[in-house]
């Protein structure tokens, strides 16, 4: 019996559990979703569930928290790259692809839907969302942004702002268009969206030689 005990999978905790629950809020919604079966998928009683997340819409909100976190540690890479580019269209292009395919992707849309249609009636969840996903992701675009100004790659007065254009342009459309039709066919415009963004801020020297 003491081998069989050894032998047996551990319950889920921590980020694990987080995932766990994930996937049971998009499966049955957050008002389907039982505190029951996330505690059933991840191997642990119901007191120790709650004992690591008092309540549901606690539960909910770590999940939120952790999936935004999950999303701007996936663009690090991308960003530490358009940092050091030598090509910088090739750099903003490559970064612009890598946030498409992440944000279009079909659980991070599902996940989008989902909050979007909890934010009326729990709007910390909405506030939590775009603080922790969008809000955060643009600051980190600015820092790479700001960072490519002080090498004379570009030219930015404001790198907030900046990032926020950016950002619409690469995403606006092709999100929109997911979020309200699942079937809504590839929208890649993001070589027209890096060049007027470039028309806005390459400096004048980099103008004049292209």
């Amino acid at each position: 019996m003491s081998s069989a005990r050894r032998g047996r999978p551990s319950g889920k905790s921590g980020t694990e559990l987080l995932a766990v629950a994930r996937e049971v809020f998009l499966e049955f919604g957050f008002a389907g979703a039982s505190m029951d079966e996330i505690s059933s998928r991840a191997g642990i009683s119901k007191a120790s569930l709650y004992r690591e997340h008092p309540s549901k819409a606690g539960l909910f909100a770590a999940v939120v928290r952790d999936w935004a976190s999950a999303g701007r540690h996936a663009m690090r890479p991308a960003l530490a790259a358009l940092e050091s580019s030598e090509d910088i269209r090739a750099g903003l292009l490559a970064w612009a692809r890598t946030l498409l395919a992440g944000v279009l992707s079909p659980v991070v849309v599902e996940m989008r839907r989902l909050v979007t249609a909890e934010a009326a009636r729990r709007p910390e969840i909405g506030q939590t969302y775009l603080h922790e996903s969008w809000g955060r992701n643009i600051a980190d675009l600015a820092a790479t942004l700001r960072a490519l100004d002080a090498r004379g790659v570009l030219r930015i007065a404001d790198p907030e702002t900046a990032a926020e254009q950016l950002t619409w342009l690469v995403l606006g459309a092709p999100l929109n268009a997911r979020m309200l039709d699942a079937d809504a066919p590839p929208h890649d415009a993001v070589d027209a969206a890096i060049d007027l963004f470039l028309t806005a801020y390459n400096p004048v020297e980099l103008r004049r030689s292209s």
